[in-house]
């Protein structure tokens, strides 16, 4: 078994089990909300913590060498040259509120490269996995499928997903950034969980996706998964993803929304 195929098999296992512990230890009137980071709503539950601690847990023990980048803080260096990538509840909001669409992302790196990538969706009974170069796909109740963008669809006919920060002011720009985007496509969806939707975009569910203000544990995962799907995760004019941009989309479609976005000036806030 090949580095990649060994990494990803040890973040599907270690990532449903995080799912599962989030869904049958959720207390009966939800979590407590035990810190705000950017904003008031911008929420950690101790769920979040839980899980990131059992997932560094369980990672180091079967690889007590690699190091770790955390959202919830379980940062940490390793001498292995693989970090991993956490993020215990992408969705915290959705978490908070027992809305179905939260996931567990975890993607391994090697000399930071992402080789590796698992997103867990306890409540849709889906897993998402990829490994650079074998392709990605979706495992469910129904079997396993491989995973394939849709390619060069027209942008006023792509379903185009995004996201909002948590603080006010870049909400106003996301706004005005959005009243230029929203006329062009065919719809926009706002599901809450970044991986979620670049999963999605990989599933072919949606056509396009962008946000700004995403971290690397946002998109660690599901940006490897996209790719191995057939899509482009970049940011604006080649520069890599990330909080300033984060675009997602199969050729042709990709072009063309990153053209719309570009002139609206998605940066400012």
């Amino acid at each position: 078994m090949s580095l990649p195929d060994e990494l990803l098999a040890l973040a599907v296992e270690t990532a449903r089990e995080a799912g599962r512990m989030l869904v049958d230890k959720r207390p009966a009137g939800g979590p407590d909300v035990v810190q705000t980071k950017s904003s008031p709503t911008d929420v950690v539950t101790q769920m979040d913590r839980a899980a990131e601690a059992l997932i560094i847990e369980r990672i180091r023990a079967a690889r007590p060498d690699d190091a770790f980048l955390g959202e919830e803080g379980g940062t940490r260096a390793g001498g292995s040259g693989v970090r991993w990538v956490v993020d215990p509840i992408d969705g915290t909001v959705n978490y908070l509120y027992d809305l179905p669409d939260w996931a567990v992302s975890i993607a391994a790196e090697v000399d930071g490269t992402a080789v590796a990538g698992a997103v867990e969706m306890p409540r849709r009974g889906e897993t998402y996995t990829a490994a650079r170069g074998g392709g990605a796909l979706l495992h469910a109740a129904g079997g396993t499928r491989e995973l394939r963008v849709n390619a060069r669809v027209p942008l006023a006919s792509a379903l185009v997903a995004t996201g909002f920060g948590y603080a006010a002011d870049r909400r106003a720009t996301q706004a005005q950034v959005l009243t230029g985007v929203l006329p062009n496509v065919r719809d926009i969806r706002r599901g809450g969980t970044c991986c979620v939707d670049l999963c999605s975009v990989a599933a072919g569910r949606l056509d396009a996706y962008y946000e700004r203000g995403v971290q690397a544990w946002d998109i660690a995962a599901g940006a490897l998964i996209v790719q191995e799907a057939g899509g482009r995760v970049e940011g604006l004019h080649g520069a890599a993803p990330g909080s300033e941009l984060t675009i997602a989309a199969g050729e042709g479609t990709f072009e063309a929304l990153h053209d719309l976005l570009a002139p609206l000036d998605p940066l400012r806030d």
